[in-house]
């Protein structure tokens, strides 16, 4: 099991990483043994985890989240996933989809 994490700095910057071992990795950043962005930004403290299968899993999540604005990632953290799933997936939007498609669109009458 893999976790995916966001860890609020002491200057109210996010830093996300991947961990198999969270206490260790916690334990790591505090001691100024982890990510260099993480140094000298403390006091660090948990702000959000979320578990997934496996490293891969946990890198895909990773980058997705990096990918986030501020504000997104504050509301993930927060508890809402705004159009996200539970395993982490961008919701399908069916309008979206069809904006993108480059077919005709074909209208019926009844």
């Amino acid at each position: 099991m893999w976790i995916v994490y966001i860890l609020r700095c002491g200057d109210g910057t996010l830093y996300t990483g991947v961990t198999n071992n969270l206490p260790r990795r916690l334990a790591a950043h505090r001691s100024g043994k982890g990510a260099k962005y993480t140094r000298g930004r403390g006091p660090l403290a948990l702000a959000y985890q979320e578990r997934v299968p496996d490293r891969s899993a946990a890198l895909r999540r990773e980058r997705e989240i990096k990918g986030l604005s501020r504000a997104e990632k504050e509301a993930l953290i927060a508890g809402q996933r705004q159009n996200r799933t539970p395993a982490g997936k961008r919701e399908e939007n069916p309008a979206e989809e069809m904006a993108a498609c480059p077919c005709q669109t074909v209208k019926f009458e009844i």
